[in-house]
């Protein structure tokens, strides 16, 4: 085939990690597109390089010689479904059993400004592999179970190198989201970060800056969620990049602190350890979603009311006040920022979790039941009487009772 390279084999210790070449879905998509092109149909991607790395994918691209139109035409043909989710640049996700599968036409960029490429299609694979940003990333599976590596990708695999293909200047003028990219894949899989990569982000650090919000803060985010964030966070600081995405300075050291401690923490947690106060107004300049802004904001404020000492009561209406999974973010920020040591950020943690806030025991009828008219004056004598429920730590009943009606009476 025009432009191939030599197929290779899967070994047999790696037959396992591919037993989803038998899936059913996938083995419907693939005929329908063998039928009209037979062995015009390769895995691609996340898929391929993930299962040869050990890790399940998450899901699976296909790329092919046909044309969009001849792939649509296919796939019809033999009964599925399909959508033009990215027609102009190729794409077709073809649907079977209910599961979506992309399915791209091989492209060769014609022209590239740094945030989108204008493509023309090809037959040749190995102009489709150079297009690609990473060398592991363009490897290339048949479903017949043949590696095809056009441009080295599989020694990169072994040595847990992500480097770019080709000229590293030239993939990253092509997309600049391809310096943040470098960083998650190297987090993600490198032993080491790539330094050809490195000194090519390093010159062209400027251009993160031409990208527009959602993609820098979703590629950011997806960084700060990764086991090695600390490591990618420190490369991104001496090439500069970190400051093209936020300009405050940044504690790396405290993203490392609350990833030892709380390794689950959720990405605006770590990103409200990273820039702490110096960060409010980073969410909306990200495009971060209103619960991501919420969660960062919540747990800087909670961690104001977190220092060492306090007392199992005190705790407890923390926990309660700020709900539970506030109280535990709050906490994390406060060990991030040193406010707590890891002792008491676990005995903090561990009271925190053996206690269930229990519900408000009052309601608006149970004041109206004393007399007092509906209006303003309820909520009021309500927040006076949760105060002071809260105050005792959470009496039952009989005395929540009588503190509303204490209150009430000596209004």
């Amino acid at each position: 085939m025009s432009g191939d390279a030599a197929p290779i084999a899967l070994r047999e210790d790696q037959r396992d990690a591919f037993a989803w070449l038998a899936q059913p879905h996938l083995i419907s998509v693939v005929a329908a597109l063998e039928s009209a092109a037979p062995g015009g149909a390769r895995f691609v991607g996340g898929c391929v390089r993930d299962s040869l790395m050990g890790q399940r994918p998450k899901d699976f691209d296909i790329a092919t010689t046909l044309t969009p139109p001849e792939v649509i035409a296919a796939v019809k043909a033999a009964g599925l479904r399909s959508a033009p989710t990215g027609i102009d640049h190729g794409t077709v996700t073809v649907i079977a059993d209910h599961k979506g599968v992309e399915v791209t036409t091989l492209r060769a960029d014609v022209s590239t400004d740094g945030r989108r490429a204008t493509v023309a299609f090809t037959s040749r694979w190995d102009v489709d592999a150079r297009r690609r940003d990473f060398t592991m990333n363009a490897i290339y599976l048949s479903p017949d179970g043949f590696l095809y590596d056009p441009v080295g990708g599989l020694a990169d695999i072994d040595t847990r190198c992500v480097r770019f293909i080709g000229d590293a200047a030239q993939r990253i003028r092509e997309d600049y989201l391809r310096i943040l990219r470098f960083f998650r894949f190297s987090a993600r899989f490198a032993s080491a970060f790539d330094e050809t990569g490195l000194a090519a982000i390093t010159d062209l650090k400027d251009g993160v800056k031409t990208l527009s919000a959602v993609r820098i803060g979703a590629e950011f985010m997806a960084i700060l969620t990764l086991p090695q964030a600390v490591a990618a966070l420190k490369s991104m600081q001496q090439c500069g990049v970190l400051s093209q995405i936020w300009p405050a300075s940044a504690s790396i050291d405290a993203v490392e602190r609350i990833k030892k401690l709380a390794p689950g923490a959720a990405s605006p947690i770590i990103l409200a350890a990273l820039f702490g106060a110096e960060g409010d107004g980073v969410g909306a300049a990200l495009r971060l979603s209103n619960a991501e802004k919420a969660m960062r904001s919540a747990a800087l404020k909670g961690a104001g009311d977190v220092v060492a000492g306090l007392g199992d009561k005190v705790i407890r209406a923390l926990t309660y006040r700020h709900g539970r999974d506030v109280f535990f973010d709050a906490i994390a920020v406060a060990a991030a920022e040193e406010n707590i040591d890891a002792a008491e950020f676990a005995r903090l943690t561990n009271i925190a979790e053996n206690w269930r806030p229990p519900p408000q025991p009052f309601t608006g009828k149970d004041v109206v039941a004393y007399g007092i008219r509906p209006g303003p004056e309820i909520a009021d004598i309500l927040a006076v009487a949760e105060a002071a429920w809260i105050a005792e730590d959470f009496p039952p009943e009989p005395r929540p009772k009588a503190i509303l009606a204490q209150i009430i009476a000596d209004k």
